[in-house]
């Protein structure tokens, strides 16, 4: 092993000079370091995918600082979506059911006559509605 880097250093050093063409002038010619052996490929992408992991919990509480408002923005739009995918998934499923859905219709029809004779033909019923609604925008919005 000594002997491979000794003839290695012997060909480096700048004292000895080798001419590429024998009776050539070198002296104006631009001196090389020696080339460093090749890093593996895959050496050079580990050590990148070693340096990501490590970082990646800095990197990740950093980014969640940064967007704490729009992150949470996001994560209600998205549980609302899936909120009303179920939903929806579960009527679907109600509306499969023999005589279910003629018997919300039913319900759903009866339940707007009623309202609309208790609240909407008279003006007094009118006003007292109007007033329900808000005390409950009062208590709610405050």
């Amino acid at each position: 092993m000594e002997t491979k880097q000794l003839q290695y250093d012997d060909i480096a050093s700048p004292s000895k000079q080798l001419a590429a063409i024998p009776g050539t002038d070198t002296q104006n010619l631009p001196k090389l370091i020696p080339a460093q052996p090749a890093q593996n490929q895959w050496q050079e992408i580990s050590k990148a995918i070693t340096k990501f992991g490590e970082q990646f919990p800095e990197n990740l509480e950093k980014f969640s600082n940064a967007y704490k408002q729009p992150l949470i923005a996001l994560g209600w739009v998205f549980l609302t979506f899936v909120l009303v995918k179920v939903i929806l998934a579960i009527l679907s499923a109600i509306n499969d059911i023999p005589l279910a859905q003629p018997l919300f219709e039913l319900i759903g029809i009866s339940y707007s006559s009623w309202f609309s004779f208790r609240y909407l033909l008279r003006t007094s019923t009118r006003e007292e509605l109007a007033a329900e609604i808000d005390l409950i925008k009062k208590q709610f919005l405050g």
